[in-house]
């Protein structure tokens, strides 16, 4: 298996990974709690986030990396004079081991819960951004967690709807989308499998 390409500085990436061998990643709801508060203390500093989705045995996001004008140096054990890059999947790494280690103390399992590595893809078009956010949603009822994948708990679909506080770029989606109605209208419509082979590659339950 060929090394995926580093996190590139200001740019939008379809991120997602799922459990190793398919497995679990999330055995009950404090899980996905605690999985979200670890994202933010290791993630923020590093990457903006629009919109996400948790299931399982796998999770997706849409993110941007910042550039290196826009990361605070503060809470990086070495300097960033290797570049976003270096620190951006750092701070992935970073999480990705401080998730799977509570989560074998608390189960009492060991070895790596995560597949490696991590998927990522470039969305690089509005129509691509749309699409992704879309594709994102749906996942609970793509994989018949829920008929209807608007009433999955662990998704910012919802999210992106109201006025309560979130970390998520709520105004920067809306913005691309044109308003809640368009949001909600083109959510209403499926993403196809063949559609989401540009920005989905190998995404199976």
């Amino acid at each position: 298996m060929t090394s995926p390409s580093p996190l590139q500085p200001d740019t939008y990436y379809h991120v997602y990974n799922r459990g190793t061998n398919r497995e679990n990643m999330f055995f009950e709801e404090r899980n996905y709690t605690h999985f979200l508060k670890l994202y933010a203390y290791h993630i923020e500093q590093v990457a903006e986030t629009f919109a996400y989705c948790l299931l399982r045995n796998h999770f997706h996001l849409l993110i941007r990396v910042k550039n290196e004008e826009e990361i605070d140096p503060k809470g990086f054990q070495k300097p960033l004079g290797s570049g976003v890059q270096r620190s951006a999947s750092q701070k992935f790494s970073d999480f990705f081991n401080a998730y799977a280690k509570s989560i074998n103390l608390a189960y009492g399992r060991t070895g790596s819960l995560f597949q490696h590595p991590f998927g990522r893809i470039p969305v690089t078009n509005d129509r691509q951004f749309w699409s992704v956010i879309a594709y994102i949603h749906q996942n609970p009822q793509k994989h018949r967690f829920v008929e209807d994948f608007r009433e999955w708990k662990w998704s910012s679909y919802a999210v992106l709807l109201t006025d309560k506080p979130t970390r998520l770029k709520r105004a920067a989606v809306l913005e691309w989308f044109s308003g809640q109605k368009r949001y909600e209208e083109l959510h209403a419509q499926w993403v196809t499998d063949a559609e989401s082979k540009w920005f989905a590659e190998d995404d199976a339950e």
